[in-house]
């Protein structure tokens, strides 16, 4: 069966404007004047447009929609859409009946003349999907990639009718977000941030959508809070000092508590870092998601269940490599000092040459990313064997010699540091020995994970824990 043709923008454009059910509002800030023009461009704009309108100087539009700080924001954006969607009912009474309202609106920085910033905004629809029914909101934040003023502001208007045709003709959350990108590519705009929410989307887990933009390509990176709200990374992230550890957590044990918390304590106390701007981050990659090349939704909400439980934010990537993980980090905080916590055989693998086959600079191309910028390495040590502990002096001992140098001119630079505090009680536990016990029901594996992993777990059933038969039992 062969997919349904893809409609142009233009094509978009029109049938949203011929149908007579539609009606609402544009507010456009900054670079984003493109979209309106569209519908207008078309024909029979008079059938969706109610009102367009743009308050480029900030006394105008601190006027209509308050004073703010950061008037490309998602805070910004928000108020817009809150104030043009409630003048619609308002004043056209008559029409609320028989149409389905919205209010499209978008804040966006585009290229500058000497081209030394990053193009990027908000884009956001307030919309019905039945008259006289609730609202419900579809934000996202963009990246524009587009090495052009005009391009730039072209990608947004394509990208602003995506958004109104997908909240408006399609119903599932993944279909609309797919959907955004039609007639662009990632190389023009890179979605980094997609919430839906609503009566109509009461059902849509943000934190999966999160996961789906990674996984579908339409951004290298995306974050979720602690309390499961999807962020914007760049926003979030803007001048504060982060501390980055990466793992697959299935399950969170005490070994990625202890992890965390001790090289936290180095961490604040480092002549650079903030206390005040510290944050935290659990990083899983698309890598460590993935089971034979397919990724698991439900086990990744487990996952994020229990970290959140931790209090902890969460960072999905596709970024397999740590330098440049680091990379994206360093421009995210612009420049600001990251901390990445690595268990010491993950050390192993970072200066294993053969990982670098790939790169024309080798290892050397590699550290000069990983090591060039402001960070510092915090290595968790290992229990051997025999029971001793593998620590970075041992771990120098068996480097081979022509990596020796390149090792000490590391630890002289302050760039790499053993955490020598960590609980070696701990330092027996595998994840994925945990992981099997639980699957079972193995009594025991209590002991190996926070208690608030325990509870979630009992709870919810997570990791496939019987907890019929628990219930039974008990």
């Amino acid at each position: 069966m062969e997919e349904p043709k893809k409609l142009s923008t233009q094509e978009k454009a029109l049938r949203i404007n011929l149908s007579r059910a539609i009606y609402g509002s544009f507010a456009e800030v900054g670079g984003g004047q493109e979209t309106a023009a569209n519908f207008f461009k078309v024909g029979g704009a008079s059938g969706t447009v109610a009102k367009t309108m743009s308050a480029y100087d900030m006394k105008f539009s601190d006027a209509i929609y308050g004073v703010c700080d950061r008037y490309v924001s998602e805070g910004r954006l928000i108020s817009m859409i809150e104030h043009e969607y409630q003048l619609l009912p308002e004043r056209l009474p008559h029409r609320i009946s028989e149409t389905r309202f919205f209010a499209f609106a978008d804040t966006v920085e585009i290229l500058n003349f000497e081209r030394t910033n990053q193009g990027h905004g908000w884009m956001g629809l307030r919309f019905q999907l039945a008259p006289q029914g609730s609202y419900n909101d579809c934000i996202i934040h963009v990246k524009l990639q587009d090495n052009d003023q005009l391009q730039q502001q072209v990608s947004l208007g394509i990208l602003g009718v995506n958004l109104i045709y997908a909240c408006m003709f399609l119903k599932d959350a993944e279909e609309i977000m797919l959907s955004l990108l039609d007639g662009l590519t990632t190389r023009r705009a890179e979605i980094d941030m997609f919430r839906i929410e609503g009566r109509d989307f009461k059902n849509v887990d943000n934190r999966l959508m999160a996961l789906k933009l990674v996984k579908n390509g339409l951004t290298k990176a995306a974050m979720f809070g602690a309390d499961g709200r999807v962020v914007q990374p760049s926003e979030y992230l803007y001048k504060k000092n982060v501390l980055v550890l990466r793992g697959r957590f299935r399950p969170v044990t005490h070994v990625n508590v202890d992890m965390l918390l001790t090289s936290r304590r180095y961490f604040k106390n480092e002549p650079d870092v903030d206390k005040n701007k510290l944050i935290t981050i659990t990083e899983l990659t698309l890598n460590d998601l993935s089971s034979e090349g397919s990724i698991d939704e439900k086990d990744f909400l487990y996952r994020a269940d229990i970290i959140c439980s931790l209090g902890q934010n969460v960072l999905i990537s596709n970024y397999f490599e740590y330098y440049r993980l680091v990379n994206y980090l360093f421009k995210t905080t612009k420049g600001k000092k990251i901390g990445l916590v690595l268990g010491i055989y993950a050390l192993q693998k970072i200066f294993d040459e053969k990982t670098y086959d790939n790169l024309n600079g080798g290892i050397l191309e590699c550290f000069s990313s990983l090591f060039g910028s402001n960070i510092k390495l915090y290595i968790y040590p290992a229990l051997r064997s025999d029971k001793s502990l593998f620590t970075l002096k041992d771990f120098e001992r068996e480097l081979p010699e022509n990596l020796k140098p390149l090792f000490r001119y590391l630890m002289v630079n302050n760039k790499m540091q053993d955490i020598e505090d960590a609980n070696i009680n701990n330092l027996q536990i595998i994840s994925d020995n945990v992981l099997v016990m639980i699957k079972k029901g193995e009594a025991g594996w209590e002991k190996y994970v926070p208690h608030k992993v325990e509870e979630a777990i009992k709870e919810h059933g997570l990791f496939d824990y019987p907890v019929k038969k628990q219930k039974e039992v008990a």
